[in-house]
């Protein structure tokens, strides 16, 4: 599946900014320029600069006394703890620098390509070119077999029609236990996320190979140069550990129940733009306490259709997409966190004994 993921990247990726602001005729069932027309009107596609600002203070203090308790601990069996905390900072910087992604923060292109390079490259340690090239293709085309980098470059399947392409007999026993596996696999994202954005730097398929490289060798230096400094060498192997497991597990569960058991699709469906972001996301009913550890990503609904949306509108852009929704007969499918995780895990379950009963 490498090579068809490395396929999909080779061609230039839509900005789904853009795309959303396009109009779409009503006449073809799609109600999205009534919708966006509403949206637009109640003021939740303006910016929220002092929101982020906030969110980037507060994110950036936070990092600031991990590293500072970190020292603080010297070479302690404690360390774990910091690193668990660390992961926290780590995807609540991962979140900031998707909507920079996004240009939820800023509509400058080169204000949201330095401030996407400080984020990502800086302080996560991963491409930011990579992962918007990444990132937009799963927002031109969500859940699709084909098109969608979040399908293509899984190890598990979605649809049992994927059991029939060419696989290795390793990821044919992935497969084989997927819904168990899934979620502890989802563990490796951080080490991968690395590893792809070092091989799209080295290959020079990143818009600026030198600037992303230098700072994320800087991120590389830095941070292993504290970890083996401080602490002995097993210990600095089990914090790195913990660290990158525990924010791969935790970005892993964000991002898992905003599509995975929804319906997919292939080249034979062609739905407008509403349609297919509507019907291939799941939102997560809760608090202001889910809004800020998910990063406002369980309103994926709204957030698919308005990618520019500032995230702190998303809950309140909810109420109107879901009126719009049921007028146009699309269901606008909400459910609660735990609900989400059993209905993942049901499905993979499914289509596995699918494989396998081929």
């Amino acid at each position: 599946m490498s090579g068809n993921y490395d396929q999909l990247l080779a061609t230039p990726a839509i900005d789904p900014v853009a795309e959303s602001e396009r109009s779409e005729p009503v006449a073809n069932g799609s109600r999205f320029p009534l919708l966006r027309r509403e949206i637009r009107a109640a003021g939740l596609l303006s910016p929220r600069r002092r929101y982020y600002v906030v969110k980037a203070i507060v994110n950036v203090a936070l990092l600031t006394a991990c590293w500072i308790a970190f020292i603080a601990l010297g070479p302690s069996w404690w360390q774990p703890a910091v690193a668990l905390a660390l992961a926290f900072c780590f995807v609540q910087i991962g979140l900031l620098g998707h909507d920079i992604g996004h240009h939820q923060v800023t509509r400058n292109r080169r204000a949201t390509d330095v401030l996407g390079y400080l984020h990502w490259n800086l302080l996560l340690g991963a491409s930011f070119d990579w992962w918007v090239n990444h990132h937009n293709r799963h927002h031109s085309d969500p859940n699709h077999l084909d098109r969608d980098p979040d399908i293509v470059r899984r190890r598990a399947i979605f649809a049992v029609e994927q059991a029939a392409r060419p696989m290795s007999a390793a990821r044919r026993l992935i497969i084989r236990f997927q819904d168990k596996i899934f979620f502890p696999m989802s563990a490796l994202e951080a080490l991968g996320l690395r590893v792809l954005s070092i091989r799209a730097i080295v290959r020079g398929t990143v818009r600026r190979p030198w600037t992303e490289g230098l700072l994320l060798g800087l991120h590389l230096v830095c941070y292993f140069t504290a970890v083996f400094w401080v602490l002995e060498p097993w210990q600095a192997l089990a914090f790195t550990g913990v660290h990158h497991l525990a924010t791969g597990l935790y970005s892993g569960s964000i991002f898992a129940p905003n599509h995975k058991g929804m319906p997919v699709r292939s080249d034979a469906e062609t739905p407008d733009w509403m349609t297919r972001q509507v019907v291939t996301a799941r939102n997560i009913r809760g608090g202001r306490l889910v809004d800020y550890l998910y990063g406002g990503l369980n309103y994926q609904i709204e957030h698919h259709l308005f990618p520019g949306m500032p995230q702190p509108n998303l809950r309140h852009a909810r109420p109107v997409v879901r009126a719009h929704c049921r007028t146009a007969s699309l269901t606008y499918y909400e459910t609660s966190l735990v609900r989400a995780y059993v209905e993942i895990i049901a499905h993979l379950r499914r289509v596995s004994r699918q494989a396998r009963a081929r």
